[in-house]
């Protein structure tokens, strides 16, 4: 999602060794944003986060987090405004590192998990070949969620996203 939010910016990533990623100054829906990609392991991404955050003044309220979700079925996304990490570890590193639950984030469904496979395991693997499709579309999908999300507010944009992506 955020490649896609870059490349429709005409931006580019830049390295940002001391925020442990590579970051990038975009306008998203006719905002200038900070786009961030940590490095860290998935657990530890919320000191890339924290460290933007800080350094930018941006409040917990104003960072959109997207992250995958092995609870959600393929292609479904979630907006939520606040609330806890759900068990996923980097979005409660993220939720540690900025002192706060109230970080609006952005789930994008990627089970579901088959009930025998280690969740780390499940969340590292592949897609089937014959899943592409389906990612694809929420990809693109995801991308408009992240700009609604920037130009109307989290609040607006749950309410367009928030459906089975059958529905969309």
């Amino acid at each position: 999602t955020a490649d896609r939010l870059l490349s429709g910016a005409g931006g580019r990533w830049e390295a940002a060794p001391v925020w442990e990623g590579l970051a990038a100054k975009a306008t998203v829906g006719g905002r200038d944003v900070w786009l961030a990609k940590p490095h860290t392991y998935m657990n530890e991404s919320g000191r890339m986060a924290a460290a933007l955050a800080r350094y930018f003044k941006i409040a917990p309220a104003d960072v959109l987090v997207v992250s995958d979700d092995i609870d959600l079925p393929l292609g479904r996304l979630r907006i939520r405004l606040k609330g806890s990490s759900g068990g996923q570890r980097g979005l409660e590193s993220v939720l540690t590192h900025l002192g706060s639950t109230d970080v609006p984030r952005l789930r994008l469904g990627v089970g579901p998990r088959p009930g025998n496979m280690d969740a780390a395991a499940f969340g590292l693997s592949r897609f089937k070949a014959s899943e592409e499709e389906d990612v694809e579309a929420m990809v693109v999908r995801s991308t408009e969620a992240a700009t609604a999300c920037v130009s109307r507010g989290v609040a607006s944009a749950m309410n367009d996203f928030n459906a089975a992506a059958a529905d969309a």
